[in-house]
Formats: structure tokens, C-alpha cells, sequence
């Protein structure tokens, strides 16, 4: 195997400074997801409820078509600015990317349910409420989920360049305080361990995806 001098530099500046990188990798696993849950959990509700009512779309879809073409990091400087925490600012931007991301592919789930699969409900009694949970919901879980992969990926870089700009913890202002200081071999460390985290992270949304969504593989064989 090759063997590349520099890694040695970067793995022992890693363990002399672990306390202070685990700390780091603490702080932005929370950060990262305390917006994640909250965007995900609103986009799903948004999604369902712009999906199956055409009212709630007819509301909705200006917004999305509005915040569709401008990147979600564009809002930080104005967010840090206006908010009342940097985390809580932070925790705005990235619940943002989520919501719009979940949102859409929810939104597109329910739209593409086959009609028929409603009207034989309805002919055997089945309210509103149950349509949308018994059928409208489990017909678009794979579009969900989908969302769901899409806003962990738009999270990790809204969560970066929030840190990087403004909060005062975690991975990103860690490697924008060892840059400022000329320590590299700190600061790519960090970059690795950053991009070991986020690896494993998605690795492990596509694994729920997969358990949950078990019945489609399933009937696919």
C-alpha cells in the first residue's frame, strides 16, 4: 500500500486534539439533527396535506417555486443576523432545506397515488382521514423517504457554511478556527473526520429507509 507522510501528521494532530474534535462532532450531531427532524417532520406534513387537498396546494405552491431556485445557504447571513441565538438561526436554515426538500417529494408521492385505489376506499366506507393514512400515505412512503435522504444531504452543507459563518461549535468552526491559525493538518483532520460523520450518518437514514420500506423490496423480487 502506499504510504503518505502527511496522514501521520493529520491522525496524531487528531488524537492530540480528540477531546476537543469529539466535542465538535458532538455539537454539530446536534445541531445537524435538531434542524433535520424538525424540517423532515414539517415537510412531510406540509407535503401530505399540499398533496391530497388541491386547497392547501393552491397556497403552497407559490412559496415552493419561489424558494426552489435559491440555495438554502443563500438566507444564513440575513438568518444570523435576525435571529435571536446562533443556534436557533442555524437550526432555522437547516430545518428550511429539509422542509423544502421533504415537502416536494411528499408532495409528489401523494399526487401520483392511483385514483382508483381511492375510489374502491371509498366504496367500502372509508373516511378522509383514513384514506390519507391507510392509503395516501403508505403508496407515497418511498417518495418520502426519498425526500428524507435528499434533506440529510442538503443539512450537512446548510450545517457547514452556518457553522463556518457564524456558530460558535462544532465541526465547521473548528475548521474555520484551525485555517485562521495556519494549523492544516488540524483543519484537514477535521475535514476527514467530518466527512467519516456524514457518511455515516446517510448510510444509516438509507438503512431505516430500507427496513421500513421492506415490503416494497419484497414485492419487487
Amino acid at each position: 500500500l502506499p504510504y503518505f507522510p502527511w496522514l501521520d501528521k493529520v491522525f496524531n494532530s487528531m488524537a492530540a486534539d480528540k477531546s476537543y474534535l469529539l466535542e465538535s462532532v458532538i455539537s454539530s450531531l446536534k445541531l445537524l439533527f435538531t434542524g433535520y427532524i424538525i424540517g423532515g417532520l414539517l415537510g412531510i406534513i406540509t407535503g401530505i396535506l399540499a398533496g391530497y387537498f388541491e386547497k392547501v396546494n393552491y397556497w403552497l405552491d407559490p412559496f415552493l417555486k419561489l424558494l426552489g431556485p435559491i440555495p438554502t445557504t443563500t438566507w444564513i447571513p440575513d438568518v444570523m443576523v435576525l435571529a435571536t441565538s446562533l443556534f436557533g438561526g442555524a437550526v432555522f436554515i437547516i430545518a428550511l432545506g429539509g422542509w423544502f426538500q421533504t415537502t416536494l417529494a411528499t408532495m409528489t408521492g401523494i399526487k401520483n397515488v392511483d385514483n382508483s385505489y381511492y375510489e374502491a376506499a371509498r366504496t367500502l366506507g372509508a373516511s378522509e382521514y383514513e384514506l390519507v393514512r391507510k392509503i395516501a400515505i403508505p403508496s407515497a412512503s418511498p417518495s418520502i423517504f426519498q425526500g428524507l435522504i435528499s434533506a440529510m444531504s442538503s443539512a450537512c452543507t446548510s450545517l457547514i457554511v452556518a457553522e463556518m459563518l457564524g456558530v460558535e461549535s462544532g465541526l465547521g468552526w473548528y475548521i474555520t478556527w484551525k485555517s485562521s491559525w495556519a494549523d492544516y493538518t488540524a483543519m484537514y483532520g477535521a475535514i476527514i473526520l467530518l466527512a467519516v460523520t456524514f457518511v455515516i450518518v446517510n448510510i444509516l437514514i438509507k438503512k431505516l429507509s430500507d427496513r421500513v420500506l421492506v415490503w416494497k423490496n419484497e414485492g419487487a423480487i
